[in-house]
């Protein structure tokens, strides 16, 4: 080997770490792209489990309606838009709730759902009871049960009355068991 080659030899191998070519710059801009593709996906699904468990459930009272021509001690079933939210979908569904009214200034605001297995249960006029058509749980005018496989009693919603407007608390709770949770 001659003195011109061996110069060559040492100037390709001494620069030859610092070289970019074009393999090295587009493994450089796939693995880029690819933590950002992995971070833009990461963030909101981490921060919507995370923000789960620190995230306290908001107070939302929605307005039922009137309760000024309600006949005393009959059960009604009233519907309401009710606004929810979940992640990013965002979306208002009609829900509705049994409501008895004592007085003027007081009410009983049943949850729609039987505490069973979470069928929708309806008034009976004739015998009036509230009664499941899923398994046959019977319930008296003030949610006790009478009869069926039903856990426990029918679930009361917190209510508000202003200027004769009712206001509710939509809270929905765990079916199946004896106590009264929360989901």
């Amino acid at each position: 080997m001659n003195k011109t080659q061996n110069v060559d030899v040492e100037a390709s191998s001494s620069t030859a770490p610092f070289e970019t070519t074009r393999r090295k710059f587009l493994m450089w801009m796939v693995g880029g792209m690819s933590y950002l593709v992995t971070l833009f996906l990461a963030v909101p699904l981490i921060g919507n489990l995370i923000g789960l468990s620190f995230r306290q459930k908001k107070t939302q009272w929605v307005k039922v309606g009137g309760i000024s021509s309600l006949a005393a001690d009959q059960p009604v079933n009233m519907k309401f838009p009710l606004r929810t939210e979940d992640a990013y979908i965002r979306e208002t569904v009609t829900q509705d709730v049994w409501v008895i009214k004592h007085s003027p200034s007081e009410v009983t605001v049943f949850s729609p759902i039987c505490p069973h297995l979470g069928c929708h249960y309806d008034w009976d006029p004739g015998t009036k009871e509230f009664a499941c058509p899923c398994h046959g749980s019977i319930y008296s005018i003030d949610g006790k049960v009478l009869g069926g496989p039903a856990p426990r009693s029918l679930d009361t919603l917190p209510v508000r009355l202003e200027k004769g407007e009712l206001f509710v608390e939509w809270e929905q709770f765990k079916v199946g068991i004896p106590e009264k949770v929360r989901v």
